[in-house]
């Protein structure tokens, strides 16, 4: 397995402190405050780790409290709040220098059967024909503050692959609708919730930044502030996240200086595996 990849998995797999507690480490990514989808992914393997095996994340909702330090390790404290004949319940609070900056409730399920349906996954280009993202990411690093030039030249994890690529130097206004493909960068081992915990991790990327797009800024605008306030995760059917998934996503609604990005991951197959939903802080200085 690739190290950048590896040290993923390390980075989400967490330090048991008490029955409850645990503590995971940090990764700056190039702009000093913890990734959204780092404490999402923890708070996620934390709740994962008190949960018989039988027993599978189905949905999780979350709130961002705070911006986190990526110099520091993060506390995930996990409150057992429901375990019942088919559903399990956590609750989890990430705590960083006494103060909370994240707080998760997710819902386990044992396997069962019922009925089917789904919405049928748009027609796009495949992924093995697009442009990572890193290889844009590197044609402007120059142009870049430091920080970010590490940013853009760094080794990732997650690959990604725009379908309708979008300037963040010099953004034009579009329509809010992004389709992305995104993986894991190798193979991964036969977990289904190492994949899903994944999966709750890459979420994050290229997501509220939707919402952006009708009015012709980007994250890398002067005076734009951008920030996630929720997160929430839906998982419906079994994948792997070191095959292609197509993420698609739509901005139905900004106002009040917060924008609403929805999301679903269609596998190569076209099933619906995943749906996810977040607002965030778009707010012009």
């Amino acid at each position: 397995m690739k190290p950048v990849l590896a040290n993923l998995i390390a980075l989400l797999g967490l330090e048991r402190i008490e029955q409850n507690i645990f503590r995971g480490q940090s990764q700056d990514l190039g702009w000093g405050a913890i990734f959204g989808g780092q404490v999402v992914g923890q708070a996620l393997s934390a709740a994962v780790q008190t949960v018989p095996p039988d027993r599978h994340v189905h949905s999780l909702h979350g709130y961002f409290l705070r911006q986190g330090d990526a110099k520091r390790p993060v506390v995930y404290e996990v409150d057992p709040i429901r375990d019942g004949k088919s559903f399990t319940t956590r609750r989890v609070v990430a705590v960083q220098g006494g103060h909370a900056i994240f707080s998760l409730e997710a819902s386990f399920q044992l396997d069962e059967v019922g009925l089917d349906h789904q919405e049928d996954a748009p027609e796009t280009v495949a992924p093995e024909t697009l442009e990572n993202e890193h290889q844009r990411w590197a044609a402007f690093a120059e142009n870049l503050p430091s920080p970010l030039k590490e940013m853009a030249t760094a080794e990732r994890p997650i690959e990604i692959r725009p379908v309708n690529p979008t300037s963040m130097l010099k953004p034009e206004v579009q329509p809010p609708h992004k389709r992305v493909w995104l993986k894991a960068v190798d193979a991964l081992p036969d977990d289904p919730l190492l994949h899903r915990i994944l999966l709750a991790y890459a979420s994050d990327f290229s997501f509220l930044t939707t919402a952006l797009q009708p009015h012709g800024v980007s994250w890398l605008s002067p005076k734009m502030q951008i920030a996630s306030v929720d997160h929430a995760l839906w998982f419906h059917r079994p994948f792997r996240l070191d095959d292609w998934l197509l993420y698609v996503i739509d901005s139905p609604s900004a106002s009040g200086a917060r924008g609403l990005v929805l999301g679903r991951f269609y596998d190569r197959q076209g099933r619906l595996v995943a749906s996810a939903a977040q607002e965030g802080l778009i707010r012009q200085r």
